[in-house]
């Protein structure tokens, strides 16, 4: 060993001690903390805050009974269900406002069916509507390049109106058991089957839009037409088929309706494109494209849902619960908006 190295070992002011191990710990975690986008997790965190709220507040009014918890999915699984559809348009830097009616013109149509030609012919006659109006709006979007807020606004009046129209608005019974047994209606075992449902729609929407390629081409699409465009995405082709699945999503939520409820009525899902993007951007989906979960859509769902049902059991009456519901949906948006 050198004479240099010996003065600089035996001078306490040139070498450092060591951190203690405990400080440095808490500058680590410190500095993983801040690294964390919390924005990402709002929608997590707002559930957990607002669900244990609710149950120490109102926890003597049956808000944790196991009934009313299996009721708070029923009443969101609809939502949840037109939601996933709706968080492919969003992420894809589109809107479909004509999703509730496209439900309630499904239900009456499969109502009005099943009641003619039987159970196979109601249910394709629900998805059938779905088809047909996805197609319209896509191809007014895609190749005519109209605006989807334009296209979807006008098919929010024409289907509401049709459904309208083709019942004299009045209620279409449906009488077959196994129809509204199988969409919505009843149970299988302990599991309410809306909520195997909502289930489904959720795991093959996370999968589709997180693991394939289709999904990821919406995303590219709704991030940057013009980069997508050149990567060799036909991202004509993705808008179309977006608003394609969102319509026909939403046929199938006009059928739940249908069958939870035994009739096929023109109201059913008035309204409910407003919640399902309220549960899409609440859920972390941009906006403005390019960005889309699935996951955080049902969560969002399912918060807007425990939201309502609190209020209810607290007694506020209609218009307390809008001010409350709006104050709530606004605040979580911006903290997931805010750095």
């Amino acid at each position: 060993m050198d004479t240099e190295t010996d003065s600089r070992m035996a001078d306490p002011t040139t070498v450092r001690p060591p951190l203690p191990t405990s400080g440095r710990s808490a500058k680590d975690l410190a500095r993983g903390l801040n690294r964390i986008d919390w924005r990402r997790y709002v929608i997590y965190i707002a559930f957990v805050a607002v669900f244990v709220l609710f149950a120490v507040l109102l926890r003597d009014d049956g808000f944790l009974s196991q009934s009313n918890l299996l009721n708070i999915f029923r009443q969101t699984a609809t939502i949840t269900v037109i939601a996933v559809g709706m968080t492919y348009v969003i992420a894809c830097a589109e809107i479909d406002l004509s999703v509730g009616s496209v439900a309630g013109l499904a239900s009456v149509c499969s109502a009005m069916a099943i009641a003619h030609y039987g159970l196979v012919a109601g249910i394709l006659a629900g998805l059938a509507v779905g088809v047909v109006v996805g197609t319209i709006n896509g191809g007014l979007v895609s190749r005519l390049g109209i605006p989807s807020f334009l296209v979807t606004l006008g098919m929010l009046g024409i289907a509401a109106g049709v459904a309208q129209w083709i019942t004299k608005s009045a209620p279409q019974p449906i009488l077959n058991d196994t129809f509204n047994l199988a969409f919505g209606g009843g149970d299988f075992g302990p599991v309410p089957g809306l909520l195997i449902w909502t289930a489904v729609f959720v795991i093959a929407g996370a999968v589709v839009l997180n693991r394939t390629r289709f999904g990821r081409q919406i995303v590219a699409t709704g991030g940057s037409r013009t980069a997508a465009d050149f990567t060799g995405i036909n991202t004509r082709r993705i808008k179309f088929q977006v608003l394609l699945i969102s319509a026909t999503v939403a046929s199938v939520a006009g059928m739940l309706y249908a069958g939870r409820l035994q009739s096929g009525r023109f109201q059913w899902g008035a309204g409910d494109e407003l919640s399902a993007i309220a549960a899409v951007i609440l859920g972390g989906t941009s906006l403005f494209g390019g960005r889309g979960t699935v996951v955080g859509t049902l969560f969002g769902a399912l918060l807007i849902g425990l939201i309502n049902n609190g209020l209810i059991l607290a007694g506020l009456e209609s218009s307390q619960q809008q001010v409350v519901r709006g104050v709530i949906i606004i605040l979580a948006v911006a903290l997931a908006r805010k750095k």
